[in-house]
């Protein structure tokens, strides 16, 4: 059914105006609990306007605002996307298979912390053999930056970052320099301040996740509240020419109805996806290690495109520092690292210290291509939800930094960047808020404390998220790629680049091209991509592989020689070696 501009759903409150262009005028309430402006008011974009909520003469923003320029507390503004002249006509998308994605932050991406100042770095993209563009959430959010986490106005585009135009440039921008857009959303919880819903509708039900309350996925008036999400998610995808979503923490969401709230997404953005001729993709952030999301609809899964895998990044990350507290200590042998290329993850239906309990699911090796899960070495949560926000850059030497690119990038899976991590970024990137409110400012400070106590990291170092220099702290120094370990490590990165272009081993979907040796005295990693090896010395002494390959094709640093079937490795050094120059 097609809706005014005006129109709002509002089922709770028995009387309802609206405030537009300086004028109030009173609605009519529908038997769908819709209400419509009783007589005409001013169309078109630049209209200010809000809703008075029963006899409250405050003005409320609209549930689907589409711009609040004066902040999530004040009024909505109407903006019409159909008023951009988009120039990607000749846009085919990019599949998810064989891509590498990077995440960024717009706020803390570039020293501006907009859109327009991203778009100047997309040659810096296109080098390091970047396919999709991952931008953290951007919808509004209470203050100035945030994670973006926060987010109250979903259908909004934060006015920091440049607001909704701002952002049909970026992603056109993206379009016009071969580029795809992710977008990451979150439909599991709403900000702490600035969330107005419920004056209006029932949004929200009894319980809360880590985050916030629930969304009501299956109760009373859930039919509204599902719409509200899947037409979010068409926003994005057609009003904004987005090439796929990000969904976080999928887990979180709290949905008992006949269909999964995930499963009808992925039925309607797959029509889309065939009407416009493109792929569209959905990624979800999930901690249940259950590939039931990205199996097919027709053979019982949710039809999700792909899934995050952390087994992963821990598997790497506790192989290069040793660090084993918390959830990274089951990942201590270098066995874990084996397990988790050959079967997707560590945690299978297998004993997890962390949790007290068995987690996780077997993969179906046979019918589960490699590129349905994400991976990584770093992201925004591995760093930013570190006591200092500290990178591994702090951690490692340049050979261990370039192990983790090896590993990451010419592993089997869909491989994510985070921003700065191909040049060794010396700034962290650290949790920070805005909130106005000083004791919203105060509750999360202390939340953050709690959280870092199961882990065993002191409190004493965990940065006040709402210090601004802690925002200001976490923007990225692009003068540092320059020189250095930094543009020793960007050349790591553009090479290899370069290998999985040339390489159709490297983007090999199938898990029985993968097989893997972890030797635990050595402490040497060896990872089988059809014709191509993979060789890792994590160890402190110097090693060596023996090899039928012929080709030496990429080495982490000096030191590393390929003679007579002998690979030979320093400590901290890794290689990449081939049957020929040609490869496969």
């Amino acid at each position: 059914m097609t809706r005014g501009p005006f129109d709002v759903w509002a089922p709770s409150p028995e009387r309802l105006r609206l405030s537009a262009a300086g004028e109030t005028v009173d609605m009519t309430r529908g038997d769908d609990g819709w209400w419509t402006p009783a007589e005409p008011v001013p169309t078109g974009s630049g209209v200010d306007y809000g809703y008075l909520v029963g006899d409250d003469e405050t003005p409320r923003p609209d549930p689907r605002s589409r711009r609040q320029p004066g902040g999530v507390h004040e009024l909505s503004r109407t903006y019409d996307p159909a008023a951009y002249a988009w120039t990607d006509e000749t846009w085919t998308g990019r599949q998810l298979a064989g891509s590498v994605i990077y995440e960024l932050h717009v706020g803390t991406f570039t020293p501006e912390g907009t859109f327009d100042a991203a778009l100047g770095k997309l040659g810096h993209l296109r080098e390091i053999g970047v396919d999709l563009v991952e931008l953290m959430p951007v919808n509004a959010f209470n203050g100035t930056h945030n994670w973006g986490y926060d987010g109250v106005g979903w259908f909004a585009v934060h006015e920091g970052y440049g607001g909704p135009e701002g952002y049909q440039r970026f992603v056109d921008g993206c379009h016009a320099a071969g580029l795809g857009v992710v977008q990451d959303v979150v439909y599991n919880h709403l900000g702490p301040s600035g969330n107005y819903l419920p004056l209006f509708a029932p949004y929200l039900k009894s319980g809360a996740n880590t985050w916030g309350d629930f969304l009501n996925l299956d109760g009373p008036g859930s039919d509204e509240v599902r719409r509200y999400i899947l037409d979010n998610v068409r926003m994005w995808l057609d009003d904004y020419h987005v090439d796929g979503l990000r969904l976080d923490a999928v887990h979180a969401l709290n949905d008992a109805g006949h269909q999964h709230l995930l499963e009808e997404m992925a039925a309607e953005v797959a029509a889309l996806s065939a009407h416009q001729r493109r792929p569209l993709t959905l990624i979800a952030e999930s901690d249940l290690n259950d590939t039931r999301l990205v199996r097919p609809r027709e053979a019982g899964g949710y039809g999700l495109d792909a899934q995050w895998s952390d087994d992963f990044h821990h598997a790497v990350h506790v192989a290069l520092t040793g660090e084993t507290a918390g959830y990274y200590a089951d990942f201590a042998p270098l066995s874990a690292l084996a397990k988790v290329c050959e079967r997707g993850f560590f945690h299978d239906g297998t004993w997890s210290s962390f949790r007290g309990r068995d987690h996780g699911f077997p993969v179906d090796l046979r019918a589960t291509p490699t590129w349905r899960l994400v991976v990584c070495s770093q992201n925004h949560d591995q760093i930013g939800n570190r006591a200092r926000g500290d990178r591994i850059t702090e951690a490692l030497d340049d050979g261990q930094l370039a192990c983790a690119a090896l590993l990451t990038l010419c592993g089997p899976f869909t491989p994510m960047l985070f921003m700065g991590e191909e040049w060794a970024a010396a700034t962290p990137f650290q949790f920070f808020t805005s909130h106005p409110e000083p004791e919203l400012g105060r509750a999360t400070a202390e939340g953050r404390l709690a959280e870092f106590e199961r882990m065993g990291w002191d409190p004493a170092v965990v940065p006040d998220p709402q210090d601004p220099a802690t925002f200001h702290r976490s923007k990225l120094d692009w003068t540092e790629a320059a020189g250095g370990r930094h543009a020793r490590i960007l050349e790591v990165y553009r090479r290899l680049a370069r290998l999985r272009r040339e390489h159709e081993a490297l983007t090999d979907p199938s898990f029985g091209s993968v097989s893997c040796t972890a030797d635990e005295q050595t402490r040497v990693f060896t990872m089988r991509r059809g014709d191509l090896l993979v060789a890792v010395n994590f160890g402190d002494a110097a090693a060596t592989v023996e090899t039928a390959a012929a080709t030496l094709l990429f080495e982490t640093g000096a030191g590393v020689t390929l003679d007579r079937g002998r690979l030979s490795l320093p400590p901290h050094a890794g290689a990449l070696v081939g049957p020929s120059e040609a490869g496969s």
